[in-house]
């Protein structure tokens, strides 16, 4: 279905009133536009009641409000909800929302796949093929927020946390990334605290220092590995930004983080990175950085295995135990509960479907005939994949 004129959920509020501007209209009449489109989840301008004939008539001619088509729908039996979207172009992205007692969480994709390529992950897998735009990020918001209310026959806001921690790398799409996040957090969109959006990274570390300036939201830091020689291999943007890199641009982002913390994603590779040796070599380099002001909270990830990867879930008794080794040594450690693997939407397998221009299904196989030569290496040889102690 075609529509006219541009997609209003591209703007966040300055930008729809210098749009409102080009139509003869002062900012005040964009305020109450952008109401209507996020508050209240209108998409006709004929039902918006207290805009004037002649802008509803202006808008029908030059500018839509829709989000992409919703191509399936899957409910857990815990409560999550994965929708996948058509971005046209032979793409499609996962979006999931996940319900807890005291708080509603929407996980978030900001890309049509991924470029990162990490070892662990099924939309690294899937390759790469392009940047989603602002409207598309903020349709996932738009979209949930209110089939969410019909759903649920509420009349109140659902979501009250957003993790764009979906398909893609938020901060290798920073700029369609930010005004997406300046939507969320407006008293005029969705009005969610800086607190209660997290952007997700894998490290991309001139991002990081420019999120700081631009829009500080809660940040989160795929962490993986305590040393380079494994984070090169699990997260190969470690090799452009390594650890140390990394952790002291963490430690320049909380002064102006809406949380006193960074929060450590860390999944849990059976054999890989999960040993005791691996604990303490965390636990000193989280010492190291500490002493340069970082403070930083640890989410142990359950591995959900995927064939493609080559890699299994540790055992929860190793989980438990590498968990209770960082908080012994006072680095507060949470294991993650996994929600919606019955339907795929846990962490670490939104798929989605994409067109890939990375050729990565070549360079993941050379990763894991890498690790299988490692793993096969006789003794006295090169050590098994993660065995650096």
């Amino acid at each position: 279905m075609s529509h006219p004129g541009v997609n209003l959920l591209e703007f966040d509020l300055d930008a729809l009133a210098a749009f409102c501007e080009t139509l003869g209209e002062k900012r005040f009449r964009a305020t109450q536009l952008f109401r209507w489109i996020h508050q209240r989840g209108v998409a006709d301008f004929g039902q918006m009641s207290d805009l004037a004939r002649s802008l509803r008539d202006k808008l029908a001619g030059s500018a839509h409000v829709a989000a992409p088509a919703v191509t399936t729908q899957h409910i857990s039996k815990d409560g999550t909800i994965k929708w996948l979207f058509d971005v046209g172009g032979g793409n499609a992205i996962e979006t999931v929302f996940i319900p807890e007692d005291d708080r509603g969480t929407l996980c978030i994709s900001s890309q049509a796949g991924c470029a990162v390529g990490c070892r662990f992950c099924s939309t690294g897998h899937q390759g790469f093929s392009r940047n989603l735009t602002t409207g598309e990020i903020v349709a996932q918001l738009w979209f949930a927020e209110h089939f969410l209310r019909r759903h649920l026959g509420s009349t109140e806001r659902v979501i009250t946390n957003v993790v764009m921690m979906g398909m893609g790398e938020p901060l290798q799409n920073y700029d369609r990334v930010v005004p997406a996040l300046r939507t969320m957090l407006s008293d005029h969109g969705y009005g969610l605290s800086r607190r209660r959006v997290t952007v997700s990274t894998s490290g991309v570390v001139p991002m990081i220092d420019r999120l700081a300036r631009d829009c500080p939201v809660a940040l989160a830091v795929s962490l993986h590995a305590p040393d380079d020689a494994l984070r090169d291999h699990l997260v190969p943007l470690n090799r452009k930004h390594p650890i140390d890199e990394l952790l002291a641009t963490c430690a320049r982002y909380l002064p102006h983080a809406p949380r006193d913390f960074i929060t450590f994603e860390y999944v849990m590779l059976d054999g890989v990175n999960d040993t005791p040796e691996h604990a303490q070599a965390l636990i000193a380099l989280m010492r190291r950085h500490g002493a340069q002001g970082l403070r930083g909270k640890f989410n142990l990830i359950p591995f959900n295995p995927f064939p493609q990867s080559g890699l299994t879930c540790s055992p929860m008794p190793r989980v438990l135990a590498f968990g209770k080794a960082l908080n012994d040594a006072g680095l507060v450690t949470t294991v993650r509960k996994t929600r919606g693997d019955d339907i795929d939407a846990a962490c670490g397998q939104l798929a989605g479907d994409v067109k890939d221009r990375t050729r990565v299904h070549e360079r993941m196989a050379r990763q894991r005939s890498y690790t299988r030569r490692r793993a096969d290496a006789p003794a006295g040889g090169a050590a098994p994949e993660g065995k650096t102690g």
